[in-house]
């Protein structure tokens, strides 16, 4: 009687490694799709500041030339 209670406590033991494995891997996919999401909103914003610096760089020039015509 003994070594079937043992082999339930092993098929226990193995259900709740199961059942964390599969919260684990649920938490993973979704930290993976807001990763995601994070990228295209940091590559957006990325954008937006390569914009905004070739604007400034454009005025910049633009000061240059004025100043050195004078």
């Amino acid at each position: 009687m003994q070594a079937g209670m043992g082999q339930d406590r092993v098929e226990q033991a193995i259900g709740r490694i199961e059942r964390a494995l599969a919260r684990i891997e649920d938490a993973a996919g979704r930290a993976s799709a807001s990763a995601a999401s994070a990228d295209g909103a940091l590559k957006e914003a990325h954008e937006a500041l390569r914009g905004r610096v070739r604007e400034a760089l454009t005025q910049l020039d633009g000061l240059i030339e004025t100043a050195e015509a004078r």
